[in-house]
């Protein structure tokens, strides 16, 4: 009865501000959106009725602002209620939602802010503004909303309005913002996210309240087999930005449709302390965290040594068996295995708040041995996968089936069709309205309806999804070999040693690969990060571990370090490809060359 009642609750809703004010009502007074307040170092919660008068007040506020219907406004903000509010808030109006990435460069605001034609941007903090004012005062973006007080007065031209004010304006403002939002249509375009994908220039993916809907949908009917999943309220732990489609669907709307609280972490580096204050049930995140994750407890355990380190392989090996091969197993093995839930994976699963009901994986490719490790230590990891074009889930593992080498069944409501050159199309309500000023991008990826993906996979005999490479990304060395990239660098960014990996080789006698070095993990082993002759020493038998796991042709013969241009912390926030190929290509493609001289 839940699940029809919560598949019924998805199928009737209107819209997104529709199905948020539905939920509000249902929710009452109960907790939704929670952040750290830095002063108090505690957690300060908003209910869904503040939420929702937030998100009318402000709708009416835009609105007199001169925001109308089909108008595009440009968001720019860290994981905050804010976000929340004012997304929620520009969609009552039949206006567009434009995220732009705070990683963002000036450049890359203007060209958002000139292909979208927003006018009006919602920016949170001051260093955010001094950064996002050039770019607005070279446009025609000529209204600005500051979350927080800015630092310095605006650039002539422009008009920066403070947060709260727009709140106030909206108040004394007459209008049922919640009646008239019922007038959006489920196929209206509700948000445009701006994506580089595997080439130059990002174009806007227009996505509709019924794309993100079918989502929400299908990640309900999925989770629904979790223990005790919506007997309580689900508690989720954001920190992927909001401006990727990825936590849009997963971190923001589909724990309003579950009724769920949110809580926006603090940042990265903060990560693990607010797992343990928040316990939250479920949480999104990209498979560079998972890998980051299983490096430290590696280290650790190897720096602790004696007994406990012994208890944690053991704990991995038993695990391990458990999973691929339960048969396997003598009485002793067995109840030994059940020792160590005490032992060990209790433990384990303390450091992540003792309530973690799943870890859901996307936006790039989970490593096996990586998700192994953390079903053995009683964590479970739900790999899935999609597309921003797709808003953007298009499959997940099942609780109850949960196969690591694949990325899970198609949800609900959404259809995987195989190509006969083995690429994956997709079709459903959760498909994009196309990209945005686009017509010949748009055709091109979209045919009779379906997705073109440019990925290439196979359905198993449980139609569970199993994506083998990029359609484009394959390597074919001089030889006329077909070589997968992202094998070679999955297997490669295993090593602690290592943070990113691109290899490099189309054409060429062999692979040579770009690296940035994990800089933490070489500290840690009492290697000297500012000298380059031992942080190279340090890869290069990392790189020869790795090639013990690989074939002839897929081995790494030379390789070109990337010390600072692509962070770590900027690689776990983009759940795309580990580093952007056509990036590195650009910057480091004559050095790459250079290595078969």
């Amino acid at each position: 009865m839940k699940d029809l009642t919560a598949a019924k609750q998805y199928d009737d809703a209107l819209n997104l501000p529709s199905l948020f004010f539905d939920k509000a009502d249902e929710m009452a007074d109960t907790p939704f959106l929670w952040s750290k307040n830095i002063a108090k170092r505690i957690w300060e919660s908003m209910s869904w009725p503040q939420v929702a008068r937030d998100v009318q007040n402000l709708a009416k506020g835009l609105e007199a602002q001169g925001v109308k219907a089909g108008d595009r406004v440009l968001l720019l903000s860290e994981n905050r209620p804010e976000w929340l509010i004012a997304d929620i808030a520009i969609m009552c109006l039949g206006a567009i939602t434009v995220p732009s990435y705070t990683t963002n460069t000036t450049e890359n605001h203007l060209h958002v802010i000139n292909d979208s034609g927003a006018k009006v941007a919602i920016v949170s903090t001051d260093a955010l503004l001094q950064k996002f004012v050039p770019a607005a005062a070279a446009s025609e973006c000529n209204t600005i909303i500051s979350i927080e007080k800015p630092s310095k007065k605006p650039a002539q031209g422009l008009q920066v309005k403070n947060w709260q004010a727009v709140l106030n304006e909206g108040r004394k403002i007459e209008s049922d913002i919640r009646e008239r939002a019922k007038d959006l249509k489920r196929s209206d375009t509700c948000c445009i996210i701006y994506t580089s994908g595997t080439g130059g220039v990002p174009a806007g993916v227009m996505l509709s309240h019924g794309a993100i809907i079918c989502n929400c949908k299908g990640a309900h009917d999925a989770l629904a087999e979790l223990p005790n999943f919506g007997n309580e309220q689900e508690v989720f732990l954001s920190f992927l930005p909001l401006s990727h489609s990825y936590e849009h669907t997963a971190g923001q709307f589909f724990p309003i449709g579950a009724g769920a609280q949110i809580y926006y972490a603090e940042g990265i580096d903060k990560l693990l302390n607010n797992l343990a204050e928040v316990q939250p049930t479920i949480m999104t995140a990209v498979p560079r965290l998972y890998e980051n994750i299983r490096g430290k407890v590696l280290r650790n355990a190897e720096k602790t040594g004696g007994l406990k380190e012994k208890l944690l392989m053991n704990a991995l090996e038993l695990g391990a068996r458990h999973y691929e091969a339960p048969k396997s197993m003598s009485l002793g093995q067995k109840l030994f295995n059940i020792l160590l839930d005490k032992l060990v994976r209790k433990k384990v699963q303390a450091r992540f708040g003792g309530r973690l009901k799943a870890f859901v994986s996307g936006g790039a490719p989970l490593n096996y041995d990586v998700g192994l490790f953390f079903i053995a230590l009683g964590l479970r990891v739900l790999q899935g996968y999609g597309q921003t074009e797709t808003a953007p889930v298009v499959s997940v593992n099942r609780p109850v089936k949960n196969k690591l080498r694949t990325v899970g069944p198609a949800l609900v409501d959404v259809d995987i069709k195989i190509a006969e050159d083995g690429e994956i199309l997709i079709g459903g309500e959760l498909c994009m309205n196309g990209y945005w000023n686009n017509p010949e991008k748009t055709a091109s990826a979209m045919k009779d309806g379906w997705v073109h993906t440019g990925d290439i996979g196979k359905l198993d005999e449980d139609g569970y999804l199993m994506i083998t490479d990029r359609k484009k990304d394959i390597i074919v060395n001089s030889g006329g070999d077909n070589l997968s990239p992202q094998r070679v660098e999955g297997i490669i960014c295993l090593e602690n040693e290592i943070a990113q990996c691109m290899v490099y080789g189309d054409r060429r006698p062999h692979l040579v690969a770009a690296i940035v070095p994990d800089f933490e993990a070489l500290s840690e082993k009492g290697i000297d990060t500012n000298d380059d002759e031992a942080v190279n020493n340090a890869i290069k038998a990392a790189i020869t571990r790795a090639n013990n796991e690989l074939s002839v042709i897929e081995k790494v013969r030379k390789f070109v370090l990337i010390k600072e241009a692509f962070s770590v912390e900027n690689a776990m926030m983009t759940p795309s490809m580990k580093i952007r190929r056509h990036v590195i290509v650009e910057n480091y493609g004559e050095e790459l060359e250079a290595l078969y001289s």
